[in-house]
């Protein structure tokens, strides 16, 4: 073999492993393409239906109810979510408000927009203080998962799971349910000026508790907001 054919071969073999390179980039640059694409259709898909559930629901404030969504995308991600619906509570707004909203999110329409309790230990009309502690007496702040149904003192009530360690998994071992009650009912908000308070507990009106339970139970997602700097930045959910 003379040094002449070698080099020819040595050229060729550089050609072939410069061809292969650039095949590799291209594959490269059109994987990243499709990435950057579907990342941008996604979040263009969670911004025009934020836009659209706001639309819905205009006295719920926007920060609130982008949380909530996130909140709701990573419980979806985790698997929890068997029911697509997502109840927003948003306690920066006082009791005398209604400052509940149930979303069908699959198909973004509002269910409802009611009135709702916040704990005795929380505050008075405006609840500023939470806890996850047991008999704290307190509503708890972050993402929970509805589960299953009983009848209790309060009538027909709902368990939640608490997702969140440290702000909300204390939960269902505090008893903290959804549960109709009187002092929620407008006509007691009308003449008080603000909802009674529970134990911790989200109480709704005892006049539609029912049809809300059977709305949401069966592992939906409730999230319940405040513009806490701690929780914010602290949840893996939020």
């Amino acid at each position: 073999m003379q040094p002449s054919d070698i080099k020819l071969r040595l050229v060729g073999c550089c050609m072939l492993q410069n061809r292969g390179t650039m095949k590799i980039n291209q594959i490269s640059i059109a994987i990243a393409f499709s990435t950057f694409f579907l990342i941008q259709n996604s979040f263009s898909s969670q911004s025009s239906k934020l836009s659209h559930l706001h639309s819905l629901a205009p006295n719920l404030s926007t920060s609130a109810l982008q949380y909530a969504l996130h909140a709701y995308d990573k419980a979806a991600e985790q698997n929890l979510v068997h029911k697509p619906v997502l109840t927003v509570i948003d306690y920066s707004m006082p009791s005398s408000k209604q400052r509940m909203w149930i979303f069908d999110v699959k198909n973004e329409k509002l269910l409802m927009n009611t009135y709702v309790a916040h704990g005795q230990n929380s505050g008075a009309g405006v609840a500023k203080r939470f806890s996850n502690t047991p008999s704290s007496k307190s509503s708890s702040l972050g993402t929970f998962i509805t589960k299953d149904t009983y009848y209790g003192s309060n009538g027909l009530s709902l368990n939640l799971q608490g997702l969140e360690k440290g702000f909300n998994d204390n939960a269902y071992r505090r008893r903290v349910v959804v549960h109709g009650a009187w002092y929620v009912e407008p006509a007691f908000i009308n003449k008080s000026g603000y909802a009674g308070r529970s134990w911790g507990c989200p109480s709704v009106a005892k006049s539609i508790a029912g049809r809300l339970i059977n709305t949401i139970k069966g592992g939906s997602v409730v999230f319940a907001y405040y513009p806490d700097f701690y929780y914010l930045h602290a949840s893996n959910y939020a």
